[in-house]
């Protein structure tokens, strides 16, 4: 798992623009928020995307750049983007099982419809140098930081300068 404080691993995610996204070529004024969504058979990670779309400006105006990004293969990634309503949201896909383990992420076994194995959600704030500032991570789709709250919590960290935590 990574600490705060550490260097992240790089990530490099194909878009499903057609580009490629790379976190070491990311220079956000602030941060980088890398949200990893569970795929297309969430319908929580449905809504929280979509609320995602709603709040990009605040986010951008804050200086963070997004991704959000699921092990869906590109097929099931454009099927995500034309079904649910993130139209402006980057959305990456084929996040590597192996990769996610790096960072810490849970991995679940398919029941009904999910895919075989998928990645579990998580949520990292990354500073410019690709320093690690926090993280949340689930085991399942539940309990996740509300983007309010994110949004409040960025605020007050740059307002105050505070410092990563969670290192030690």
């Amino acid at each position: 798992m990574i600490k705060p404080r550490e260097k992240t691993p790089d990530l490099n995610i194909n878009l499903i623009n057609g580009t490629e996204w790379t976190l070491s070529q990311q220079d956000p004024k602030n941060f980088t928020l890398v949200i990893v969504y569970r795929g297309l058979h969430c319908p929580v990670c449905k809504k929280y995307l979509e609320n995602l779309q709603t709040k990009l400006s605040e986010f951008d105006d804050l200086g963070v750049n997004i991704i959000a990004v699921s092990s869906d293969t590109e097929e099931t990634a454009k099927k995500t983007y034309d079904e649910w309503d993130i139209g402006d949201v980057p959305l990456g896909y084929e996040f590597p099982i192996e990769e996610a383990r790096k960072w810490g992420l849970f991995i679940s076994k398919g029941i009904k419809d999910e895919p075989e194995t998928f990645i579990e959600p998580g949520l990292f704030l990354i500073r410019p140098n690709q320093e690690l500032y926090c993280a949340s991570i689930q085991t399942m789709p539940f309990a996740r930081p509300g983007l309010d709250d994110m949004i409040k919590a960025i605020k007050f960290t740059l307002k105050e300068d505070y410092p990563a935590r969670g290192e030690a």
